[in-house]
């Protein structure tokens, strides 16, 4: 089975006429070339394909993974 993973982009604020998700990785059998999508992109690209769409958490301020000033 298919899996696609996906995080909300930090720079969309909701109401935007932007794509939302960000798509981080995808397992198995499916490729995806788009870097930013919509839910109802992803849903669908989902449904044909069987795929299943993991949602991967944020901190929501875009600190993680950072270099800590010394």
């Amino acid at each position: 089975m298919s899996t696609i993973f996906v995080r909300e982009r930090r720079k969309v604020e909701k109401g935007e006429k932007r794509p939302r998700f960000r798509v981080v990785g995808t397992s198995g059998d499916i490729r995806i070339s788009a870097e930013h999508m919509r839910k109802c992109e992803l849903d669908e690209i989902a449904k044909v394909s069987g795929a299943s769409i993991v949602y991967l958490p944020s901190d929501g301020e875009g600190k993680e993974g950072m270099k800590k000033a010394e």
